[in-house]
């Protein structure tokens, strides 16, 4: 029975409140996931639902594992049968019964293709059109068939959309072609797979009610992250009952770069008539020092949801505020902070090292590893992604799969088999002309006369290939890996000579070997898909260890979610963070957010830094610091200045970096800055005339408040109405 007096009065609620549609509005650190696995008991003890009928997604491998042994040692074995998964698993387990209803030959055994896949697939796609990708990068070709995708627009949507845009039409061209041979190979890269099944369900009824008739209560974690497609996915599935639950946080919607739609979280009661809000607001792992900073910054954002975080936590310490000479400096005081967090106690593993780009972890990865500080870079290269793992995993995806050319193309000289490029070439021209897979033309070279002197060598790797699919359907996955590591040579190509390198590489097929057991070991039915399924979806932030005794370097992008006793937020400077770009595109909401995620990180300790001069690929310079700094309330911080060294040889006349020598005096300075701005933002009134040095003249539509600043709209003779901030925008009134 569940102990409801543990829970605060709006955990309660939540949990109590079962049927309908809720959005639970989760502050960060509120125990969001706690109510979600107790409102799941809750609904099992009331007996208003099986166990098969509740379907939970999450969008992490890692969130996902953790709910469902959570909801286990809450419920017991009941929790097995439940669909507990990622957006990513739950489509999958769907796709794998019914593809084949969508038409155009697709099987339940169709593989995925990571971003790799897609880049060497897309190359091939753009040579086909004879399109150069100087002039169309592979990169932004696979951003933008992604952003279509989110859309749910397939190629010919998209490419009626952009008729009049010549670039956007080649890149719908190069979007069907590119669909073409993904659904030739019984391949879907990541986006088809919910665009798949939404389209699945929105195309077969009977499909649709199946998993509607199914799932009476649907519940959706971090709703805020979700994009259009999703968004779709959830709304057909909740139809059956409408008992669907999102939880989540407008505030924390960092993910617009990957298609978020933070609109999906503000207009769920649109979406949802007679929905119910709830709000949690008790945080449980900051104090109140930390909290109030947050709240300060975020306040500034129009487009949300209004809560404010409070704490039994206690006030907490001070906030330290370092303004670091350079990057060198910053690094240096971010070290001696951690050896003096360690001195006192505490653990390597108790620090985080959070900032904006990766750009900005060189200099403190250095210094770290000159103080001799144990850390990790998370988001560095993904243990899938390493070459030799990837080699194999193909063999297996070929195996799974023969008409997947991608794979076939990594591997068909891993290791040589003096099968050249222009081999591959005529295969590809004779698997073109038949309309059939590269590997089936492999299979039919004796009778194709271009590929006759090549015939031995060719049939030579399918042979292989059939050889091991027939093993295939006798052993086990871990048992198959030996297999390909021995039948195809790879193992014995890495131990020719006892290099350094080879055996690193062979370290690291043995851990695939442990993966592939350690899957066999947690999944009642393992299979040679489902391994193939879990790697393609695995993510870096899976991987985190949390036990690892090491410093943990990360994005903020990559921070959310985690949480540290001792969080060093890094770089907090303007044209940083926020970036160029964001001031650019306004588009400083979502920096903001990305703050306040960062503040929210810390559970007892906050260090910000920023340096007065930064070296950069693009610029190297002065610096001012972030708009961010000022937002937060003086009464929270503890600055900590010194006289930069280099100003001492620094003209006098410069003024765009100012040294301070006391806690006060930049405190002084951060409010000042702050009070500048707002008397520069009363500058501007609607029915200005303004001159800018990019747009050219212009009149001010509209002048909208935006923290200490503001949010100018203004029509440009010749450029159209821009929006932009008054500080960045740099304008000339003409009288």
């Amino acid at each position: 029975m569940i102990d409801l007096s543990r829970f605060n009065p709006q955990q309660r609620e939540a949990i109590l409140q079962t049927d309908g549609p809720l959005l639970i509005l989760a502050g960060a650190g509120s125990g969001k996931t706690t109510v979600v696995v107790n409102k799941i008991a809750h609904i099992l003890e009331q007996k208003k639902a099986e166990p098969w009928q509740i379907l939970a997604i999450t969008f992490t491998n890692k969130a996902a594992g953790e709910m469902k042994e959570r909801i286990m040692n809450t419920v017991g074995e009941e929790a097995d049968s439940m669909w507990i998964g990622t957006f990513h698993s739950l489509c999958m387990r769907i796709l794998r019964r019914d593809i084949d209803k969508l038409g155009g030959g697709y099987s339940s055994d169709f593989v995925i293709y990571d971003s790799a896949d897609q880049k060497t697939l897309m190359k091939r796609v753009l040579k086909s059109l004879n399109i150069d990708e100087k002039m169309l990068p592979i990169r932004s070709v696979l951003f933008e068939i992604s952003s279509a995708k989110d859309e749910l627009f397939g190629p010919t949507e998209y490419l009626s959309m952009h008729e009049d845009n010549y670039r956007k039409k080649l890149i719908g061209e190069a979007y069907r072609q590119y669909q073409k041979q993904l659904m030739e190979a019984n391949a879907l890269d990541f986006d088809d797979i919910i665009m798949r099944t939404v389209q699945l369900l929105s195309q077969e009824p009977e499909v649709l009610k199946r998993y509607q008739r199914q799932f009476r209560y649907v519940f959706v974690d971090e709703y805020q992250d979700t994009n259009n497609s999703q968004s779709m996915l959830v709304s057909l599935l909740a139809q059956g009952y409408d008992n669907i639950c999102v939880v989540g946080d407008d505030d924390q919607s960092i993910y617009k770069f990957r298609g978020a739609n933070i609109q999906n979280i503000l207009n769920f009661e649109k979406e949802f008539p007679g929905a119910q809000v709830i709000k949690l607001e008790q945080n449980y792992r900051s104090t109140q020092t930390i909290l109030d900073a947050a709240n300060a910054v975020i306040a500034n954002n129009r487009g949300r949801k209004s809560k404010k975080l409070w704490t039994k936590n206690g006030t907490g310490s001070l906030i330290d505020l370092y303004r670091a000479d350079n990057e060198y400096d910053e690094a240096e005081f971010i070290a001696n902070r951690i050896k003096a967090v360690v001195k006192d106690g505490g653990n390597y593993s108790d620090c985080a090292i959070l900032y904006r780009t990766n750009i900005q972890s060189r200099v403190i990865e250095t210094t770290l590893n000159g103080h001799g500080i144990p850390y990790r870079v998370l988001a560095g290269l993904r243990f899938y992604d390493r070459k030799e793992v990837k080699d194999i995993l193909s063999y297996l995806r070929l195996v799974q799969n023969p008409n997947d050319n991608i794979s076939l193309l990594r591997v068909v000289n891993e290791p040589s088999r003096k099968i050249g490029a222009a081999t591959l070439e005529k295969v590809s021209d004779v698997a073109n002309r038949f309309g059939i897979s590269m590997f089936l033309a492999m299979e039919q070279a004796k009778e194709q006369p271009e590929l006759a002197r090549v015939a031995d060598k060719v049939m030579e790797f399918t042979g292989l290939i059939r050889k091991l699919q027939s093993l295939a359907t006798n052993v086990k996955p871990s048992e198959l890996i030996e297999h390909v590591l021995v039948e195809s040579g790879y193992r014995a190509m890495l131990t020719v000579d006892d290099s350094v390198e080879n055996q690193t590489r062979l370290d690291n097929l043995n851990e695939l070997a442990n993966a592939v057991l350690e899957y066999e070991r947690n999944d009642s039915e393992p299979s040679l898909a489902g391994f193939l399924e879990l790697t393609a979806l695995i993510s870096d932030v899976d991987n985190y260890d949390e036990t690892a005794e090491s410093v943990v370097m990360m994005t903020l992008h990559s921070a959310k979610g985690l949480e540290f006793p001792h969080v060093f937020l890094c770089g907090l400077e303007e044209g940083l963070f926020p970036g160029f770009k964001s001031l650019a595109e306004d588009d400083i909401e979502e920096e903001r957010r990305l703050c306040y995620v960062g503040i929210t990180r810390a559970k007892h300790q906050l260090v910000i830094t920023h340096a007065g001069y930064r070296n950069r690929y693009d610029s190297s310079g002065y610096t001012m610091p972030s708009r961010f700094l000022e937002e937060i309330p003086m009464e929270c911080l503890n600055a900590i200045v010194k006289e930069p060294e280099r100003m001492k040889e620094a003209p006098a006349k410069k003024r765009d970096y100012q040294f301070y020598d006391s806690t006060q005096s930049l405190l002084s300075a951060l409010s000042k800055d702050k009070e500048a701005k707002k008397a520069a933002a009363a500058a501007y009134s609607p029915g200005d005339v303004v001159s800018h040095k990019k747009f050219g003249r212009g009149m001010i539509i509209s002048v909208t408040p935006s923290g200490s600043d503001v949010q100018l709209e203004i029509a440009f003779d010749e450029h159209g109405t821009k929006t932009m901030l008054g500080s960045f925008a740099k304008l000339t009134k003409e009288n």
